[in-house]
C-alpha cells in the first residue's frame, strides 16, 4: 500500500474516532437535558391524563364525548384566533418590506433626475405628477400603486400649504411648473387669528405677576394638536377582526418572549427572566402598535394602567402603556365618510360651509374634526366615533385583561376584575354620544353660576350616538400651560381644584376622566373651557356624606374618626390587621394633608407620590375587600388633579377651598 493511502486511511479512522466521540458526548448531553427537562415530566402527565380519560370514557361515553366535542370545538375558534393573529402579523411584515421597496425606488428616481441632464431633466419633469405653484400635486397623473399611505399622507398635506414649489435641473435653472389658479383667501379668517394672537402676545407682554415666571412666555394655539407619532390607520370594525389583532399579539408576545429567552440562554442578550422576557422592547412596540390600532375599550384601559402606581403594575409595562396613552392613530377619510353618512345621511357636507378631512385630536373612544356650519357660520368641533368601538367592549376588554392574566401581570390584591367591571359600565357611557350631549347641557346649566368655567353648546341637529357636535371653543389642553407664567399657572390650578370640589360636594356630579386633554385653558378670558362629557355620572347624596366626613377628619386630623367612616362606608371590613388600618389611615391623611395646612401648600416640591407609593405594597399585600365602586372614579380624578397641580409647580393656599366648599353648609 502507498504512503498516500496509508495517509488517507490514518485521516478516515481518526475521522471516525472524532465521530464517535460527538455521538457519545451528545448521548450524554441529551439524557441529562432530558433528566432535567420539563418536557418529561409533561409527557408522563398527559400520559396518566390519557389513562384517566379512558377510564372515565368507560364509565361515562356519553358524557366525555360531549366535552371531547366542545373541546375540538374551542381549539377549533382558538386555532383560527392564532392563525388570523400570524396572517396579521406576515402581513404587516409585508407591507413595512414593501414600504422599504418603494421608498428604494423613490430614492433612485430622485438620484436618476439629478444626474440627468437640463434636456432629459425636462422629459422627466413631464411625465411626472405635476405640481402647481402651491405645492399640489396633479391627482389625475398619479401612480397610486407605486406611494405609500405614508407618501400619499404627505402629497395631501402639501395640497393644504399653498406654498411655491419650484423645480432645478442639472443646469441649476429653475423652472417652475404651470401653476393652476389657486382659490381666494379667506381674509376674514386671517383677521380673526392674527386679532387673537395680538391679544395673547399684549397679556404676555404685560404679565409681569412674579419672581418665578419663566423667562420666555408660551403663546397658546387656537386649538390641540395630534400627537406626532399618530397616524392614519383604518380601524378593524368587525369583532373577527379585532379577535384576529389580539390573536397575532398573544401570538407576537410568544414569539417575541421565546426569542428572548433564547438570546438569553446563549448569552447573546435577551433575558434568562420570563416576566423580562415578556416585557422586552420588541414585545412593548407590539403592544402599543395593537391598542392603537384596535382603540376602544382595549386602549382605555391600557390608558388606564399607564396612571397605576409601578408597585401595582411593572415599570416596563407602565412604560409601554404610557406610550399608549400619549399615541392614538385616526381613521383614514373614506372610513370618516362612510361613518358620517351612516350617521348623518348621503348629504351631511350639504350641512356645513367647511369640513377639516385631518382631525385636530384623536383618542380612545372617537377622533375631533372642526367644521363651520352651513346656517349661521358658526365653528364647531364634530367628534365621530370609531366603528365597532361600541359593540366590542365586552370582548376587547376580556381579551386584553385576560391576557395579561395568564402572564401573571398584576398582584393579588389589586382586584383587576373590579378595576374590569367599572371600566365597562364606564366606557359604555363614554361610547354613547346621546347620553353626552344630555350632560354636557345638564354640565352647562348647573356650571353656569361660575363665570370662569365655560361648557360649550350642543349642536343636536347633527348629534346621534355616534357623533357629537359641539359648538367649538378656543384654549389649549392644561398639559400644554406648563410654561406659562405663573400667574396663569396659579389660577388655571386654583380653577381645576376648585371645580372638583363643587363637582363632588356641592353638584355631586363629576366629570370622572382625569385626561387633561378635556380641560382647555383660553389665556386672553383666562377662563377654563370644559369638554368631554362622556363619563360623567351623579353620586348619591348619602355616599358623599359619608365621604364629606372622611375628608373633615383628615383635614381635622382625626385618625380615629377616619378609621370608622372607613369601617361605615366598606373601605375596611373591621378584620383587616392593625397594619392595613394603619396604612389605610396614613393614605387618607395624606390626601387632606393640603387641606390642614398653614399657609401655602407646595405642590410642586412635595412628596406625597412617594409617600402613598410606598402604602401601596402593604395595602395590595392585606387588603380583604374591594373599596367602593364609587371611589375608583373618585380617586381616579383627584389623583389626576394632584398630579396637574405638582406639574404645574405652583404653591397654593388650599384651607378657604376648604372652608367655603367642602364645609359649607355642614360647618355646624
Amino acid at each position: 500500500m502507498s504512503r498516500a493511502a496509508q495517509d488517507v486511511l490514518g485521516v478516515l479512522r481518526g475521522l471516525q474516532l472524532v465521530a464517535e466521540a460527538c455521538g457519545r458526548e451528545h448521548l450524554a448531553l441529551t439524557k441529562h437535558l432530558w433528566s432535567n427537562s420539563s418536557l418529561r415530566e409533561l409527557l408522563s402527565e398527559n400520559v396518566t391524563q390519557t389513562t384517566n380519560s379512558l377510564r372515565a370514557a368507560q364509565q361515562q361515553p356519553g358524557v366525555e364525548l360531549q366535552k371531547l366535542q366542545q373541546l375540538l370545538q374551542e381549539s377549533g375558534e382558538r386555532g383560527y384566533v392564532v392563525a388570523q393573529g400570524l396572517c396579521q402579523l406576515l402581513e404587516t411584515s409585508r407591507l413595512r418590506c414593501d414600504h422599504l421597496a418603494a421608498m428604494q425606488r423613490t430614492n433612485n428616481n430622485i438620484n436618476s433626475t439629478q444626474n440627468v441632464a437640463a434636456g432629459p431633466a425636462a422629459a422627466t419633469v413631464a411625465a411626472t405628477p405635476s405640481n402647481n405653484v402651491s405645492g399640489q400635486v396633479d391627482a389625475s397623473q398619479l401612480d397610486i400603486s407605486s406611494i405609500t399611505l405614508q407618501e400619499f399622507e404627505e402629497i395631501l398635506s402639501q395640497r393644504n400649504k399653498n406654498r411655491n414649489v419650484s423645480l432645478r435641473t442639472a443646469n441649476t435653472e429653475k423652472k417652475q411648473l404651470p401653476a393652476k389658479e389657486t382659490p381666494p383667501v379667506d381674509t376674514s379668517k386671517l383677521n380673526k387669528d392674527t386679532q387673537y394672537v395680538d391679544n395673547i402676545m399684549r397679556m404676555v407682554a404685560s404679565d409681569n405677576s412674579s419672581s418665578t415666571a419663566t423667562a420666555t412666555e408660551a403663546t397658546p394655539v387656537a386649538l390641540p394638536e395630534l400627537s406626532k407619532v399618530a397616524k392614519q390607520r383604518r380601524v378593524p370594525a368587525s369583532r373577527l377582526g379585532r379577535m384576529a389583532s389580539f390573536g397575532g399579539l398573544f401570538a407576537g408576545l410568544g414569539i417575541g418572549t421565546i426569542n428572548e429567552l433564547t438570546k438569553g440562554a446563549l448569552g447573546l442578550g435577551g433575558s434568562t427572566n420570563m416576566r423580562e422576557a415578556l416585557l422586552s422592547p420588541a414585545n412593548a412596540e407590539r403592544i402599543v402598535d395593537t391598542l392603537c390600532k384596535v382603540r376602544g375599550a382595549a386602549l382605555k384601559i391600557g390608558q388606564i394602567l399607564s396612571i397605576q402606581d409601578t408597585n401595582v403594575v411593572s415599570p416596563q409595562l407602565a412604560k409601554a402603556f404610557e406610550r399608549v396613552r400619549q399615541a392614538a392613530d385616526y381613521m383614514p377619510d373614506w372610513q370618516v365618510e362612510r361613518v358620517m353618512t351612516t350617521q348623518l345621511g348621503a348629504e351631511w357636507r350639504q350641512r356645513l360651509s367647511s369640513f377639516d378631512d385631518k382631525p385636530f385630536a384623536a383618542a380612545s373612544i372617537g377622533q375631533v374634526h372642526r367644521a363651520t356650519l352651513q346656517d349661521g357660520g358658526m365653528e364647531v368641533a364634530i367628534k365621530i366615533q370609531y366603528p365597532g368601538v361600541a359593540q366590542s367592549i365586552e370582548s376587547d376588554i376580556d381579551n386584553l385583561v385576560g391576557m395579561l392574566k395568564v402572564w401573571d401581570v398584576f398582584p393579588q390584591g389589586f382586584f383587576i376584575d373590579n378595576v374590569v367591571r367599572v371600566a365597562k359600565r364606564e366606557l359604555q357611557w363614554e361610547v354613547d354620544y346621546a347620553r353626552e350631549a344630555e350632560y354636557t347641557e345638564k354640565f352647562r346649566q348647573m356650571i353656569a353660576p361660575y363665570p370662569e368655567y365655560y361648557v360649550p353648546r350642543v349642536v343636536r341637529e347633527l348629534t346621534t350616538s355616534s357623533v357629537l357636535t359641539t359648538e367649538l371653543v378656543p384654549g389649549v389642553p392644561l398639559d400644554k400651560c406648563f410654561d406659562l407664567s405663573y400667574e396663569h399657572r396659579s389660577h388655571i390650578a386654583a380653577s381645576v381644584l376648585k371645580l372638583c370640589l363643587r363637582e363632588l360636594f356641592e353638584i355631586e356630579c363629576m366629570q370622572t376622566d382625569p385626561n387633561w386633554s378635556n380641560f382647555l385653558y383660553d389665556a386672553p378670558s383666562r377662563r377654563l373651557m370644559l369638554i368631554d362629557f362622556g363619563s360623567t355620572r351623579f353620586y348619591k347624596h348619602e355616599f358623599i356624606r359619608s365621604y364629606r366626613q372622611v375628608i373633615i377628619s383628615a383635614a381635622q386630623n382625626n385618625r380615629q374618626g377616619v378609621l370608622e367612616m372607613s369601617r361605615e362606608m366598606g373601605f375596611l371590613t373591621g378584620y383587616e390587621t392593625k397594619q392595613m388600618e394603619q396604612a389605610h389611615v396614613d393614605a387618607v391623611m395624606i390626601l387632606g394633608e393640603i387641606f390642614r395646612y398653614d399657609g401655602e401648600f407646595d405642590f410642586g416640591k412635595q412628596n406625597t407620590t412617594e409617600r402613598l407609593a410606598a402604602l401601596v405594597p402593604t395595602m395590595v399585600a392585606h387588603r380583604l375587600c374591594p373599596p367602593p365602586e364609587e371611589i375608583y372614579s373618585i380617586h381616579r380624578k383627584l389623583s389626576g388633579i394632584f398630579l396637574l397641580c405638582a406639574r404645574l409647580n405652583v404653591r397654593m393656599n388650599c384651607v378657604p377651598f376648604y372652608n367655603e366648599i367642602i364645609l359649607g353648609k355642614f360647618k355646624d
